[in-house]
C-alpha cells in the first residue's frame, strides 16, 4: 500500500521541476534570440527557483493525487510570467523588446480566463488550484506595475503592492483573513488590472493617455480593497450568542441572536 501511495504521489511532484525546466528553456531562448543580459537571465532563474520550490511544498501540504489539467494550464502562465520578468528586469538596463513583452503577457492574461473553466468542466477545482491562480495574476500585476513606473513614476508601485500589503495587514489584523463572498466586481476589478497595465506599457498611447490609463486601474483597486477591507472589518464587529428561550408546555430552546461587538 505504502509504495502503491509513492507511485502515485511521484507525478504530482515531477510537476513543478517540469514548470521550472520549461522556464529555463525560455530564458535560454529570450537570451540567445533577444539578447536578454545577466541581470534579466538571473532574475528568471530566480522566479523558476521560486516557482519549483513554493509548489513542490505546497504539493506536499494539500495531497493532490492528481496535478490536473487546470494546474497544468496555471503553471504554463506561471512560465510566460518568469519570461516577463525578466525582460522587465532587463529593462533596467536597456529598451526591451516590447512587441515581446506584450505578446508574452497577452497570452498569459488571456489564460488566466482559461484556467479555471478547465477546472469546472473537468471536476478538478482545488484550494490550491486557486491559490495558484491568485498567486501568479498578483506577481504578473507586481512585475506590470515596476514596468510602467519606469515611464509614469513610483506611484504606479502602488497597484501592484496592494494585494501584498493587504497579506500583510492580516497578520496584524487577523480580521481581514476572513473569507469573502463572491463578487463579480472584484473579480472584473481584478481581471482589468493587467489589460490595463498592458495598454499602459505598450508604449502606443501619448504619455498623458497612458497615466489616465494607470490612474483609473488605480482607482479601480482602491475602491475593490476598500470595499472588502469595510466589509470585513463590519463583519468582524458582529458576533453571534445563544440565549435560551421559554416556549410553550415549558420546555426551552436555544436561539442564535446576532449581536453588534
Amino acid at each position: 500500500m505504502a509504495l502503491n501511495n509513492t507511485l502515485g504521489v511521484r507525478p504530482v511532484l515531477q510537476e513543478p521541476a517540469v514548470g521550472a525546466g520549461a522556464q529555463l528553456l525560455l530564458l535560454a531562448l529570450l537570451g540567445s534570440a533577444f539578447g536578454i543580459g545577466t541581470a534579466g537571465l538571473l532574475s528568471g532563474l530566480v522566479f523558476a527557483l521560486a516557482l519549483w520550490a513554493v509548489l513542490t511544498v505546497a504539493l506536499r501540504r494539500s495531497r493532490l493525487s492528481r496535478f490536473g489539467p487546470a494546474n497544468r494550464v496555471t503553471l504554463g502562465r506561471a512560465i510566460l510570467v518568469g519570461g516577463v520578468t525578466a525582460l522587465v528586469a532587463d529593462s533596467f538596463r536597456s529598451a526591451p523588446p516590447v512587441t515581446l513583452l506584450v505578446g508574452l503577457t497577452a497570452v498569459a492574461l488571456v489564460l488566466d480566463g482559461v484556467d479555471g473553466k478547465v477546472a469546472r468542466r473537468t471536476g478538478t477545482s482545488s484550494a490550491l488550484g486557486a491559490r495558484f491562480d491568485m498567486e501568479v495574476d498578483a506577481f504578473l500585476i507586481l512585475v506590470l506595475s515596476v514596468y510602467v513606473s519606469m515611464e509614469l513614476g513610483p506611484w504606479v508601485l502602488v497597484i501592484g503592492a496592494m494585494r501584498y500589503v493587504f497579506v500583510a495587514a492580516a497578520r496584524v489584523w487577523p480580521w481581514l483573513t476572513a473569507p469573502l463572498p463572491p463578487s463579480t466586481a472584484r473579480k472584473t476589478v481584478a481581471a482589468l488590472q493587467g489589460v490595463l497595465l498592458l495598454v499602459a506599457g505598450a508604449g502606443l498611447l501619448p504619455g498623458a493617455v497612458n497615466a489616465g490609463v494607470a490612474a483609473v486601474a488605480l482607482a479601480l483597486l482602491v475602491w475593490s480593497f476598500g470595499r472588502d477591507v469595510v466589509g470585513l472589518w463590519r463583519g468582524s464587529r458582529v458576533r453571534v450568542r445563544v440565549v435560551t428561550v421559554v416556549v410553550r408546555g415549558g420546555g426551552r430552546e436555544p436561539v442564535l441572536e446576532t449581536v453588534a461587538g
